[in-house]
């Protein structure tokens, strides 16, 4: 009873079901009520009728009545229906009706009109007439039977609204449950956007009495843009700015490191120049996703995913060099896909950078696409330690960095990752690149190929799943 009283006093749509469904079955029950006591009367009025009909006939037609002693019933006719017609004077006169064969023992003193009399322990209705010949008759009916009729009668009028109340209650179930449709779609709608999804919200086809709260949804979510705009301008304002001291940093220690100096100030000289280098990349990194978080222009052109890893490369293979990394490109196959190219060059630098970081000396990084289903997958695989599954999800946040990571990094990289895939409408997975050890970690971003009889990809749903 606590679940109900909850749920009537949380849902708006089970409250106005219930409500609607209450009322219509009070209403029904007050109906059938009237119906059944005015079908029930009316029922005993054509009754009484009938027998002001049979005296009336006796009466016009001066039909004798059958002598006492007399078996003028009916074949096949039911006893307990049976209308009787008799004389009210003295004994000499009674006789039966066509039904039995001995008279009621009524009171000769009846007073002409309807009677309900109890004759040798039943009920009968017994109405008198005196007729123009100057003699009494009775006409007298079973009241037990007359009760049966009334009953089925009054029950026939109640079947059409005993039948039709069931459909109604559930008419207005589900006429309640679609009223309620748009607004479950507007909710749904509103859940699949992603955090950077922040345009208004159509107006169109939804119920007055919802539209307010959409307006001020919609003022809310340009009040949520715009201070999420100042706080990217900031971030890009504050790093653009501290990129020049950066650098002026970067030149002064350069020069420094030219004059002659202890070994031991030497190395202090080294770890400074070290400090500086990451801070100009925490700059440059900074930039970049306030970048990636800002809304692009449409592509204007398709984009080769070969052309995109050749580019990414040439600009990274010193540093894969340097740590002795084996990366290459498998296979020849290529796909073209409808997004911005230094979107993509983006996303597959810090992904391909990410793996020959966290890749050990001496280890692989392979790079491969297919296409699948209309979409494109890249993916991008080392040899390295990999991502538990219970950090995958965590790894997207801006500055996390993996439990145990020793590599120098501003956890900015799977960030950018993450904006410009939430941007362009990609997936990202992320699982082991070997399941049985659990060790390496392959990245695979599925992206729309070009439809080429329209040059315009299949949009699909911003989606990120950990696998």
């Amino acid at each position: 009873m606590d679940g109900f009283k909850k749920r009537l006093n949380e849902s708006v749509q089970f409250k106005l079901s219930f409500s609607l469904s209450l009322a219509i079955l009070v209403i029904a029950i007050l109906a059938g009520s009237f119906s059944f006591v005015s079908a029930f009367d009316e029922a005993h009025e054509l009754q009484d009728d009938m027998l002001r009909q049979v005296a009336a006939l006796f009466d016009r037609q001066h039909l004798p009545l059958a002598h006492l002693g007399d078996d003028g019933r009916a074949k096949d006719s039911d006893e307990e229906s049976r209308v009787i017609v008799q004389y009210l004077d003295d004994g000499s006169k009674a006789a039966a009706t066509g039904d039995i064969g001995a008279p009621l023992p009524l009171p000769a003193t009846l007073s002409d009109g309807l009677h309900t009399l109890d004759v040798s322990g039943e009920t009968f209705r017994v109405l008198v007439k005196t007729t123009s010949n100057h003699e009494r008759i009775a006409v007298a009916q079973e009241t037990g039977i007359r009760d049966e009729i009334a009953r089925a009668s009054a029950v026939h009028t109640l079947m059409p609204l005993l039948i039709l109340v069931p459909i109604l209650l559930l008419i207005v179930a589900d006429l309640v449950r679609k009223l309620f449709l748009p607004i479950a779609a507007l909710s749904a709608e509103i859940d699949r956007r992603s955090e950077q999804e922040l345009h208004p919200i159509e107006e169109i086809h939804l119920p007055a009495e919802v539209r307010p709260f959409v307006v001020a949804i919609n003022r809310l979510l340009v009040r949520v843009e715009q201070s999420m705009e100042t706080q990217r301008r900031f971030v890009a304002d504050a790093a653009h700015e501290l990129r020049s001291p950066m650098t002026a940093l970067s030149l002064q220690s350069e020069r420094l490191a030219r004059a002659e100096m202890s070994e031991q100030a030497h190395e202090r000289l080294v770890t400074l120049r070290l400090g500086i280098e990451r801070g100009r990349n925490l700059l440059d990194q900074l930039l970049s996703l306030a970048r990636a978080q800002t809304v692009s222009t449409a592509p204007e052109a398709p984009v080769s995913v070969q052309h995109v890893y050749r580019r990414v490369l040439e600009d990274i293979l010193p540093l894969a060099e340097a740590r002795h990394i084996d990366i290459c490109v498998d296979g020849e196959q290529d796909a073209t896909v409808w997004v911005s190219e230094p979107d993509l060059i983006a996303v597959i630098r810090n992904l391909v950078d990410n793996a020959i970081r966290y890749t050990p000396e001496g280890g692989t990084v392979d790079l491969s696409v297919t296409t699948e289903d209309g979409q494109a997958i890249l993916r991008i695989q080392d040899s390295g330690p990999g991502i538990q599954a219970a950090e995958r999800q965590r790894v997207f946040d801006p500055f996390y960095r993996t439990l145990g990571s020793d590599q120098a990094g501003s956890g900015l990289g799977l960030a950018i990752v993450k904006a410009i895939t939430d941007r362009i409408g990609a997936k990202i997975q992320l699982a082991f690149a070997d399941e049985v050890r659990h060790s390496g970690l392959r990245v695979c971003v599925c992206v729309s190929l070009v439809n080429p009889s329209h040059r315009d990809p299949v949009r699909m749903n911003t989606e990120v799943v950990v696998v």
